[in-house]
């Protein structure tokens, strides 16, 4: 059942659309704005971290700019490799996919609606929601672990962004796509944070040379699912 916000959704009658400030008023206001809110904190403790230790900072950018482009195995991998231990690999993961659900699920709604128009991310955004409609019927036979399955294995084209988009699709409320999304997310990226610890700290043994090695083969990985998945779809 839609909430509040649906208000807003332009009619003939009105069809200009509403102002941010309007949209700011809605549930997925509220949850952009925390979005930004989070955000902020991070990149303020990136500030501080900086004067303390810049090679930390370094890394810190790093894996937030690989978690983005490749996700979190080849960020997490990075800083394993780098030998950082879980106290800054795992909150830092944590903190970009965060900001990342929360950012995307507003705009993704207010772009599904017709509210507000992006044209720059108008490709991601239609790339997206294909995706979510072609997994939301799986997803809808279990409901709520449905969704939350889907984000935690690590298949190419899961997680959190499109679970988002899928819970939208499937008229779950806002907040309880976004629960089972951050705890589905949070408790994949422990499990990442066990295996991927052990193999570096086994990996270690064989030499300097190793972790690369195993960051190098997490990429490839990646970029091989991506030129398939790009190859299917013509």
């Amino acid at each position: 059942m839609k909430e509040e916000e649906t208000k807003l959704t332009p009619n003939l009658e009105h069809p200009s659309r509403p102002t941010w400030r309007q949209l700011f008023q809605t549930t997925e206001g509220r949850i952009l704005s925390l979005g930004i809110a989070v955000a902020l904190v991070g990149l303020v403790v990136m500030g501080v971290v900086a004067f303390g230790s810049p090679q930390t900072l370094h890394i810190f950018g790093v894996m937030s700019f690989t978690n983005i482009v490749f996700g979190r195995a080849v960020s997490m991998s990075i800083g394993y490799a780098g030998g950082y231990a879980h106290a800054l690999v795992v909150p830092v993961n944590m903190w970009v996919e965060t900001v990342l659900v929360l950012l995307f699920y507003p705009l993704f709604v207010f772009s599904m609606r017709k509210l507000v128009v992006f044209p720059s991310m108008k490709h991601f955004l239609e790339r997206t929601h294909a995706s979510a409609e072609r997994h939301q019927d799986k997803v809808r036979r279990y409901g709520i672990v449905g969704l939350f399955i889907f984000v935690w294995f690590p298949f190419w084209m899961t997680g959190p962004v499109v679970g988002a988009a899928i819970g939208y699709l499937l008229a779950f409320p806002a907040w309880l796509t976004l629960s089972i999304v951050l705890v589905g997310t949070y408790i994949a990226m422990l499990a990442w944070a066990w295996l991927l610890f052990g193999l570096y700290t086994r990996a270690a043994v064989f030499g300097p040379w190793a972790p690369a090695l195993i960051v190098g083969i997490f990429v490839l990985i990646v970029l091989i699912g991506y030129w398939f998945h790009r190859r299917r779809k013509g």
